[in-house]
């Protein structure tokens, strides 16, 4: 009885052992080589990865500052105008535009007798046009700078890998990239003989075409000073990312080309048909035009398909 027990207690114990040698070994010997595979195996890779998480942190931290300042103030009126690509001030601009709006306004008082459709007319012109004026034109002259922009890139990679400054493949590119490039790098060169440094320069022409690849470079030039690293590699791969962004943006405005299609359809119909009912019908579609009554209808309507007009533009505009 007492050898049946001590055999079966023996070959427990050599179960046990055989289990523990073909199991737990394997598994300290992954976790030995996670361990390994996952630490550094010297103090230049510790340093590199130290580096890089550093980099990582600095950049995400000029993004969120960077949006943190774009967000925090809406730019007054003469920083847009200057987004627009504009040099006059911001009190002649505003003249300009009052004078405009009186004279049309004056045009529409004699045509219509009504003080009520020359004041609105005063308030459209002289308050509601000059922000849609400047807001299209940044977006026209934000685009030119973008399609620009890696060819200016470009220029940089090539002049730093052929050993000159950045200074001197910034100069280049304010006397032969197109505009509005031309005009935004002679800016910071300019600024650089200021006593301006160029990571400082770089930000201001940042907040003067706001788009995320301007941020992008600012941002890149600013690390590269303060970090130090291949200038020419980091522009590069910037230079690749911009053309892929702007890839994107043409792969979605095609597919968004059957949205924007309905839309204008939708938004003919209404004056494609009053077009038709003046010409079968005048004295009918005359009470819209040469009554008060009619032109505050058609006044009234015409706001409303404004209003669809900018809703049907938010909802088809794409952004990323």
């Amino acid at each position: 009885m007492n050898s049946a027990i001590y055999v079966a207690g023996g070959m427990a114990v050599a179960l046990g052992g055989l289990a523990f040698a073909f199991l737990g070994q394997n598994e300290r010997a992954d976790q030995r080589r996670n361990a390994i595979a996952k630490a550094p195996t010297s103090s230049t890779a510790r340093a590199a990865v130290l580096d890089r998480s550093a980099k990582k942190k600095q950049i995400a931290d000029s993004l969120a500052g960077l949006e943190k300042r774009s967000k925090g103030k809406r730019a007054d009126l003469q920083t847009r105008i200057e987004q627009a690509g504009l040099t006059v001030k911001k009190e002649k601009f505003l003249m300009i535009f009052a004078a405009v709006g009186v004279v049309l306004a004056g045009l529409v008082f004699v045509k219509s007798h009504s003080p009520v459709l020359a004041g609105l007319t005063a308030i459209t012109i002289a308050v509601g046009a000059p922000p849609f004026l400047l807001a299209r034109m940044k977006q026209r002259r934000i685009k030119k700078f973008i399609d620009a922009l890696p060819v200016a890139l470009d220029i940089i990679v090539r002049g730093v890998r052929a050993g000159l400054p950045l200074g001197d493949t910034l100069r280049i590119i304010a006397t032969e990239a197109p505009e509005p490039a031309k005009s935004e790098f002679r800016k910071v060169v300019e600024s650089q003989q200021l006593g301006i440094s160029v990571p400082e320069a770089c930000l201001k022409m940042a907040q003067r075409v706001p788009a995320t690849e301007t941020n992008f470079f600012a941002i890149v030039i600013e690390i590269q000073s303060k970090a130090g690293g291949n200038l020419s590699e980091a522009v590069g791969n910037l230079s690749k990312t911009v053309r892929e962004r702007k890839k994107m943006k043409g792969k979605i405005s095609a597919m968004s080309m059957e949205a924007l299609a309905s839309a204008a359809i939708i938004g003919l119909v209404p004056f494609i048909v009053t077009g038709a009912l003046y010409v079968i019908s005048p004295k009918y579609m005359g009470l819209l035009f040469y009554t008060v009554h009619g032109r505050y209808i058609l006044m009234f309507a015409l706001g409303w398909m404004s209003i669809g007009a900018m809703m049907m533009k938010k909802m088809i505009a794409f952004d990323f």
